[in-house]
């Protein structure tokens, strides 16, 4: 199984071969604008997990740092002029530091391959929050069948030079709840594909119960404010966990 870095480097991708970035970039940046006045808050570190377009967005009078991200991107990131400081994620562990808002959307904590393995993901990120986890998640409580085995694909046309991505996802007929995701990147005659990635469900009050043993404060869903990754047309839904 590869990892979420590996996951994430799709989105770069995805952004690079995009004709219309800087509106991606926005239409991004106000995702943690609403979030801080709603929390009337405002983060001066962060710490993100993998890549998304959210990691541009940021003011660069905020300290950014970046987890889960492999050269590749983080060579982008230092052509597009992103002041970053990168941590190994095995290190998170070991560092004296924490993060104002740790953000790690596009279904982070489904990224696992049991529930032990998502608590102690959540353990650990909770471990280095100074104020508030902002991740995304799907309602897979009230999935449509039609959603389960395939993301809603994406085309990103640049003047007749297309790139599709297509999502993948092949459930366990044992476990219901686990399935292994498969990204397709088609671009003309070619295809580049990444995964296989073993992924879980997790819902809503699963996800809140497993951050208030971690000691979260507060758990919200907001309501009117959605998350869509840069490979796929889901909205997700975006969460705040408080500590």
């Amino acid at each position: 199984m590869t990892t979420f870095a590996n996951y994430t480097s799709a989105s770069m991708n995805s952004l690079e071969h995009n004709p219309k970035q800087n509106e991606v970039i926005d239409r991004k940046r106000e995702i943690l604008k609403s979030i801080s006045r709603h929390e009337a808050f405002t983060p001066k570190s962060y710490l993100f997990v993998g890549f998304s377009g959210l990691v541009i967005t940021v003011d660069q009078t905020a300290e950014v740092y970046v987890t889960m991200i492999d050269k590749s991107i983080q060579k982008k990131l230092d052509e597009k002029g992103v002041k970053y400081t990168y941590i190994d994620f095995d290190d998170l562990g070991n560092i004296d530091k924490k993060f104002d808002y740790v953000v790690a959307v596009d279904e982070f904590f489904t990224f696992a391959n049991s529930e032990d393995h998502q608590r102690g993901q959540i353990e650990k990120l909770a471990r280095v929050t100074g104020h508030s986890i902002i991740t995304s998640l799907r309602d897979y409580k009230n999935q449509d069948y039609k959603d389960k085995e395939f993301s809603h694909p994406l085309t990103i046309r640049n003047d007749g030079d297309n790139k599709i991505f297509l999502e993948h996802h092949d459930y366990d007929y044992v476990d219901r709840n686990s399935w292994e995701t498969t990204v397709y990147e088609i671009h003309d005659d070619s295809l580049t594909t990444y995964g296989s990635f073993k992924r879980r469900t997790m819902f809503f009050k699963q996800l809140a119960k497993f951050s208030a043993d971690a000691g979260s404060k507060k758990f919200y869903v907001h309501k009117n404010l959605m998350y869509k990754s840069l490979i796929k047309k889901n909205y997700e839904h975006l969460i705040s966990i408080t500590f």
